[in-house]
């Protein structure tokens, strides 16, 4: 087995807050310094049993934009069991500019081999997938951002005896992967709340075949769009890790815990409600985030 269980459990930190509910945040950021948070978890079952099948000549492709936390994890994981990897990246124009690319270039590091496809290509990831078997037989193809039941499976590992006593689970949304995992795997009792940081009706429907309940409920979280990031994003940011400690990059973490406090801010939960944030990590996105604002002349995240 490749991706271990932790031998310690996962830390969860409360946020002090002046309102009469309690906000928590459980930090799967610290899991691997490498493989982050939920894509940990999102490959554990993947990875892992792929492996047990012991293929003779053992490959992992999968898909992801320039910035793909799933695509630095890949790497990591490649890299760490000496498995080569393919990345089929979004967006030709970064052939020849990978090197300016914080997460491609560590991807390339890892020894990851990259293919940058057209956007129009990208969009139809279940041909490219078909072709990958028939060139790659004994390959495995995750598929982006690592959501399916396998995924759906490993996010299983981020629910526990610490996390049973919150009234809300909490998650930042973007393939529906996560949520659907502790959707299906939460209490009766408890409320999941996807924060949605991507414009996609269809979202909704692929979750609830994922968990086949009806405990969660998604809330608007785009701030202008996926991978848009305005100027009260990296204030919140920073603030955030001035007063509490704790890091948030800005596509997902950032702005699903914004979204939180103007919740809290707003009395949307009960009174003495206890609400779990889980922290997804992704932090090494902030580099490359930090690279574009710079290019733009605004506040950097800290």
């Amino acid at each position: 087995m490749l991706l271990q269980l932790p031998k310690e459990p996962v830390s969860i930190q409360e946020i002090p807050i002046h309102k009469n509910v309690k906000l928590f945040i459980k930090r799967e950021d610290q899991i691997h310094p490498l493989i982050s948070g939920n894509k940990y978890w999102k490959l554990f079952y993947n990875v892992n049993h792929y492996l047990e099948k012991n293929p003779d000549k053992p490959y992992i492709i999968t898909f992801g934009g320039a910035f793909s936390n799933h695509i630095a994890a890949v790497s990591a994981v490649g890299n760490l069991a000496g498995i080569p990897t393919l990345g089929i990246i979004r967006g030709e124009e970064l052939q020849h500019k990978w090197r300016d690319n914080p997460t491609l270039l560590f991807a390339k590091r890892n020894g990851m081999n990259l293919k940058f496809v057209t956007r129009e290509e990208y969009r139809h990831k279940e041909k490219l997938t078909e072709f990958l078997y028939q060139e790659f037989p004994e390959a495995l193809v995750v598929p982006e951002g690592g959501t399916n039941e396998e995924a759906v499976e490993g996010v299983k590992m981020m629910l526990n005896e610490q996390t049973k006593d919150f009234d809300y689970l909490c998650t930042a949304v973007g393939t529906g992967g996560t949520i659907a995992g502790i959707s299906k795997f939460s209490e009766d009792n408890q409320k999941v709340i996807g924060f949605n940081v991507v414009n996609d009706t269809s979202l909704e429907n692929k979750i609830f075949e994922l968990t086949l309940r009806q405990n969660f409920n998604l809330i608007d979280s785009c701030f202008g769009g996926y991978g848009k990031i305005n100027d009260e994003n990296i204030r919140f940011i920073n603030d955030f890790k001035e007063k509490y400690g704790i890091p948030l990059e800005p596509i997902y973490t950032g702005k699903m815990m914004e979204k939180v406090f103007e919740l809290i801010e707003a009395d949307y939960f009960p009174e003495n409600s206890r609400i779990l944030c889980f922290h997804t990590g992704g932090l090494q996105g902030i580099e490359g985030a930090n690279l574009l604002l710079e290019k733009q002349n605004r506040n950097l995240i800290i």
